[in-house]
């Protein structure tokens, strides 16, 4: 039995305990209660909260109200690290932080992800490491870093981040891989992967083909990321994080054409979430029987 399904495991089949959640950004230009009412319907394990501009996002009550309304957890939130919401929460980025920890705390969420600094950011990228460090220290919700990407000006990479856009060597004991920042970057996320080891707690899952500077967030599948492969191997290592559906259906036609590419990437994403469990074996006569313990 696991968390997803309600019903029994077949035999030879490992599923993790890993939650497969969708992103509120996943359904813009709708807003945060549309994302709720679509995970409900669809069947997702929870929600990630982008903290966005949109004001539904940043309400705590609004935010509680929706998840008891729908019985969709909170799984986690999404701090506001992007351009567009430099003066949501305010303007200091360790307020940012600390306000999407104390809602973290408040709706049960495990997970705050949150970008490296922005180069220009000098003072909190100085003591960005450090802090998150202690910040860490004060509670039991993960802080988990993304991997971003670097952004290209005439074939020459222009540094936007610090330390770097790529949290693996850096001294974080939390990692978000996002596999559309993958695409971007040419990085390959099943090295990623296998360098961060236990430190991977979260997966933004979602395809792109490589296109320089433009984050595509493509419903899996339709790239050309390793998002099977990526699956496969966290089913067989047992993941037990989150694995996020952050996808762009901003060119979605209308409300159905949403709906329905949401629908594929949570199939995908239950296909391919699955790995062999060898608890049978096969007796010298030929009989199928199940194993008593696993090996």
């Amino acid at each position: 039995m696991t968390a997803q399904y309600n019903g029994t495991v077949p035999p030879g089949l490992r599923l993790p305990d890993a939650s497969v959640t969708l992103s509120t950004a996943s359904v813009y230009p709708e807003k945060v209660p549309s994302a709720f009412e679509m995970a409900a319907l669809l069947g997702y394990d929870g929600i990630e909260v982008m903290v966005a501009t949109d004001a539904g996002s940043q309400d705590l009550n609004v935010l509680r109200r929706l998840s008891e309304y729908h019985q969709v957890p909170i799984k986690s939130i999404h701090a506001p690290c992007l351009l567009l919401t430099q003066r949501v929460w305010g303007r200091d980025p360790w307020g940012k932080l600390v306000r999407s920890k104390e809602v973290a705390e408040e709706l049960g969420a495990e997970v705050v992800v949150v970008h490296p600094p922005f180069r220009w950011q000098r003072d909190y990228a100085r003591e960005f490491t450090k802090g998150l460090a202690r910040m860490q220290e004060e509670t039991d919700v993960m802080f988990a870093v993304e991997n971003m990407f670097p952004v290209k000006a005439r074939a020459a990479e222009v540094g936007m981040y610090a330390p770097d856009w790529n949290p693996v060597d850096q001294d974080f004991p939390y990692v978000t891989l996002d596999t559309s920042h993958t695409a971007v970057s040419g990085s390959d996320p099943l090295e990623m992967a296998t360098q961060l080891g236990d430190r991977l707690r979260h997966i933004h899952l979602a395809d792109g083909v490589g296109v320089p500077n433009k984050d595509e967030h493509l419903v899996p599948g339709r790239g050309n990321q390793p998002c099977a492969e990526m699956l496969e191997r966290l089913a067989v290592e047992g993941f037990g994080g989150h694995v996020v559906l952050e996808v762009n259906t901003r060119r979605a036609a209308d409300r159905s054409d949403r709906m329905a590419d949401l629908a594929e990437a949570l199939a995908f994403t239950r296909l391919h979430l699955a790995a062999p469990d060898h608890t049978w074996e096969v007796t010298p006569g030929g009989e199928v029987s199940r194993r008593s313990a696993r090996r």
